[in-house]
């Protein structure tokens, strides 16, 4: 467990999910396999959701964070500041 935050989409969740829990869906969590669901959201297209996807994973950790708490101040700080 690297306590690393994995972002992903999938226009089918619950298989997506099951893949990574039995390993087959991708190396990285073949090796270092999900302990839990933090958030989902939901969008109109698959496109929208990739989007959204890529754009999280250029965020910091903290950022990340913040969104998975729900915590909006702390977000929108941490949008300001670049950290």
């Amino acid at each position: 467990m690297s306590g690393v935050i994995y972002v992903g989409s999938s226009t089918d969740f619950e298989q997506r999910l099951d893949d990574h829990l039995t390993g087959q869906a991708c190396r990285t969590t073949q090796l270092d396999p999900p302990v839990t669901v933090l958030r989902i959201e939901t969008y109109a297209t698959f496109s929208d959701a990739r989007r959204r996807e890529l754009q999280i994973k250029r965020w910091s950790r903290a950022k990340k964070e913040a969104l998975i708490r729900g915590d909006r101040v702390r977000l929108k700080t941490l949008s300001r500041s670049r950290d």
